[in-house]
């Protein structure tokens, strides 16, 4: 095979490689957006009750992530861990408290932020209703750190390794941020801090590819004129 011929299936193969990575960002984009919609309409949503323990085992990003849920319980505050936030008022902890339910379970509720490590004046106990979004438990750690339960370190809200540093027996796999509460008396955990953003690039990337595949073909077109033109001369 001549070198001629293996330029131009390693253009056509740069091409099409080109095409094909621009059209899967165009498939990404379609489906970015459709989750963006998705959460959006979930956030803004009635609050609906928390999943039952009978539906845990069925719970996935997709389905339940951002939910707007509301649940009932008795909050039990010398149960409550910090854990390492960072937020838009600054670093601190968020105060995650287990909530009792009448079944004999429990959810993990983020009740919000506070700037120090210390947690906020309660009754041991608290009867009460929380409403807030759904988030799936985060597993292992944060800040490129791991959670070190026995130091009371905790980097990440994991759900599963808080309630077994804890004792809360059965637990959702899932906590709950809750929202903001106007009557909360000073010094209380600062709510409804939930980031909800997705970084959405995939239009910028399937531009980038599809240019590269248009700047590919340019050249062998470019090479082709010139080589025709020595060929006349």
């Amino acid at each position: 095979m001549s070198a001629r011929w293996v330029w131009r299936i390693a253009l056509a193969l740069v091409t099409l490689v080109c095409l094909g990575l621009g059209s899967w960002q165009l498939v990404r984009l379609q489906w970015k957006l459709a989750l963006i919609a998705r959460v959006d309409a979930r956030v803004h949503a009635p609050a609906q009750p928390a999943p039952p323990r009978a539906a845990w085992a069925s719970l996935t990003a997709e389905n339940a992530e951002y939910l707007h849920v509301q649940a009932s319980g008795i909050l039990q505050h010398q149960r409550s861990t910090l854990v390492q936030a960072s937020t838009t008022l600054g670093p601190g902890y968020w105060v995650m408290t287990p909530l009792r339910l009448t079944d004999g379970s429990t959810i993990l509720i983020n009740r919000g932020f506070v700037p120090e490590r210390r947690l906020p004046t309660a009754p041991a106990e608290e009867s009460t209703s929380v409403s807030g979004l759904l988030r799936l438990s985060e597993t292992g750690g944060g800040f490129l750190r791991n959670n070190d339960a026995r130091a009371e370190r905790w980097y990440s809200r994991d759900v599963q390794a808080i309630a077994a540093a804890r004792g809360l027996g059965s637990v959702a796999p899932y906590f709950i941020d809750a929202e903001a509460d106007p009557r909360a008396a000073p010094g209380a955990p600062v709510g409804g801090l939930t980031v909800i953003a997705f970084r959405n690039h995939h239009l910028v990337y399937a531009l980038t590819w599809f240019t590269l595949a248009a700047m590919v073909l340019l050249r062998v077109w470019q090479i082709r004129r010139r080589q025709a033109t020595m060929d006349e001369a």
